[in-house]
């Protein structure tokens, strides 16, 4: 009866820790957090950023190489042009689109991106509920030279399907559509900045429901968007249902309205429609979008307009869109200039760059595309210093050194935790003299506990701390991995792994301040191996990897934690740690 009053007594206490008990997925609604100073949301907004890059396979941001941009098929009418382009977004990569440029106009013309949803036509979407070209043609129409790009997958950006990333293979080199289509953003935005009849300085962008995501994960990240209008899409309680708005690590801790307001204080207009996700608009996340813009005293630059419509760009949407670019952009107040006129459409095939073209001789396959975005990734680490390859495998694991650890228990028995952060690691702290040890075992404190390794130091009188790391030893718990995205939202257990050993380590040094032996048995070998390399403390590693090469395979079966392949996986992790053995 005792061991059942144990294992009872271990499930309740355990099941405390948030990890297991709190599982967000793209349903969950979130609260926006409360931020009282500029400068405490400036250093999130920091940390976002590189989070956001991370997640996307972007951090650090690779090498911007020539686009070749290739215009032809000009299309002429009275009051505006159109032609095809195939920009080379990555060697051997190929993006699609049309450039809408303004007849009759002369000097640098403002900018504009425009991103698509997932309509059946992409970019060229003719339906009334959201025609891209009639919102393409209207701008152009008013004195903007508009550049409407592809995802991935539509139109002609083909060499990858649309919903990809979702292997554990893909996952650990942090590759997918999320990725690839915010590369292609930050390339577009290379594309239309660098058109003579271009003003690199007046550049905006728009896009609806999964565009509407391309576009604030955009202004996230780029301050060259000074002006944006995300259309259907900033929601409190749902977070994107595509591959290309989830990729593993983008949400942890985070979510649609905390990175929508990353734009402040930029000005942003926020479209919604009382038919969709965005109902509450007016009575949520504008308001908190708004605070986000009262730190920087700044509250009129964020506007919000609700249509009364399922999910849309139709338009009026359109309309409340031209209103707000044109009033800032334009300095045009005239409500008759702003208007959706008719606009008479051209054939989709006449707009396809490859309709009758192939793409050119050095596409890559989807195979080559991702043997691609891996050398990128390689050479990318290799070209960063030591700081830079350590701040890249943090962010890939998604952890952290804690400013503060937090002991409650008696005696022996101990749980450590992170204040606001709800995790709870069960925890056995022998005392003695002389440098402490930290032991973690595959299996939990107990097991580490009667392992040479521990009687050794036991023999010498060393200070000792043996934890059960996430979902080990006493510390297992049921949880809820089954949601598609799960990735995207939580971390997982190997990097919680990670976390906790980075947590111990965190509670030894204000403990005892010095040097601490970091020993890592069977599987645990591995875990200890990436806390050493991110941890900035003085520490020796006792880590036998017994056979761990480093493969994909090795990490998927041993340590899954997508993006260390991208982050540099185990060669960087062990340069990282070459000072601790």
């Amino acid at each position: 009866m005792r061991c059942l009053y144990l294992v009872l007594g271990a499930v309740a206490l355990f099941a405390q820790d948030a990890r297991n008990t709190y599982i967000p997925n793209t349903d969950t609604h979130i609260a926006m957090p409360v931020y009282k100073t500029r400068a405490e949301w400036e250093e999130r907004k920091v940390h976002l950023r590189k989070q956001i890059l991370s997640a996307a396979g972007l951090l650090p941001v690779p090498p911007k190489r020539h686009l070749h941009p290739q215009i032809f098929g000009r299309i002429e009418r009275q009051d505006y042009a159109i032609e095809k382009v195939l920009i080379e977004s990555m060697p051997g990569y190929y993006l699609g689109g049309n450039l809408y440029t303004p007849l009759g106009k002369t000097g640098r013309l403002p900018g504009i991106l425009t991103a698509h949803g997932h309509w059946t036509y992409g970019r060229l979407e003719p339906s009334t509920l959201g025609s891209v070209p009639a919102r393409c043609i209207n701008l152009a129409r008013q004195g903007y030279v508009v550049f409407a790009y592809d995802m991935v997958g539509y139109n002609d950006t083909i060499q990858t399907p649309h919903e990809f990333g979702l292997t554990p293979a893909q996952n650990l080199w942090s590759f997918g559509p999320l990725g690839l289509q915010l590369w292609n953003s930050m390339r577009a935005l290379d594309f239309l900045e660098s058109r003579d009849n271009v003003d690199p300085a007046r550049i905006a962008m728009t896009g609806e429901s999964g565009g509407g995501t391309q576009t604030f994960l955009l202004m996230a990240v780029d301050e060259r968007v000074k002006w944006s209008v995300p259309v259907n899409m900033i929601s409190a309680f749902f977070h994107g249902g595509s591959p290309c708005e989830n990729t593993p690590g983008l949400r942890v801790g985070t979510f649609n309205l905390e990175i929508a307001a990353m734009m402040a204080p930029r000005p942003m207009l926020m479209v919604a429609a009382t038919g969709d996700w965005t109902r509450n608009t007016p009575r949520e996340e504008y308001p908190a979008v708004q605070h986000m813009y009262e730190l920087y005293d700044k509250a009129p630059e964020v506007e919000m307009v609700q249509i009364d419509a399922p999910h849309n760009y139709n338009a009026a949407s359109r309309e409340a869109m031209y209103r707000f670019f044109g009033k800032r952009i334009l300095n045009e107040t005239d409500p008759a200039k702003l208007t959706d006129k008719k606009v008479d459409l051209e054939k989709i095939n006449d707009m396809l760059a490859l309709q009758g073209r192939a793409l050119p001789a050095n596409a890559l396959d989807y195979d080559g595309v991702f043997a691609q975005w891996k050398r990128i990734a390689l050479e990318q680490v290799e070209a960063s210093d030591e700081a830079g390859q350590r701040e890249h495998l943090m962010y890939a694991m998604g952890v952290e050194w804690p400013a503060k650890v937090v002991s409650e228990g008696e005696g022996q028995k101990l749980i450590l935790t992170r204040p606001g952060k709800g995790d709870r690691i069960p925890a056995v702290w022998i005392p003695g003299s002389g440098a402490p040890a930290l032991v973690v075992d595959e299996k939990g404190a107990e097991a580490g506990r009667h392992s040479a390794a521990v009687e050794a130091l036991l023999r010498a009188k060393r200070p000792v701390l043996l934890i059960d790391a996430f979902q080990t030893g006493s510390a297992v718990a049921p949880r809820d991995r089954s949601h598609v995205y799960f990735l995207t939202f939580n971390l997982s257990d190997d990097a919680n792994r990670v976390q906790d050993i980075l947590t111990a380590l965190a509670f030894l040094n204000a403990k005892q301040p010095g040097k601490v032996d970091l020993i890592g048995l069977e599987n645990a070998a591995v875990w200890s191996l990436f806390a050493a390399a991110v941890a900035p403390t003085d520490l020796k590693l006792n880590a036998d990897l017994a056979g761990f090469e480093g493969r994909d395979e090795d990490f998927i079966r041993h340590f899954f934690v997508p993006g260390v392949q991208h982050a540099g996986g185990l060669k960087t992790a062990i340069r990282l740690t070459e000072r601790y053995r």
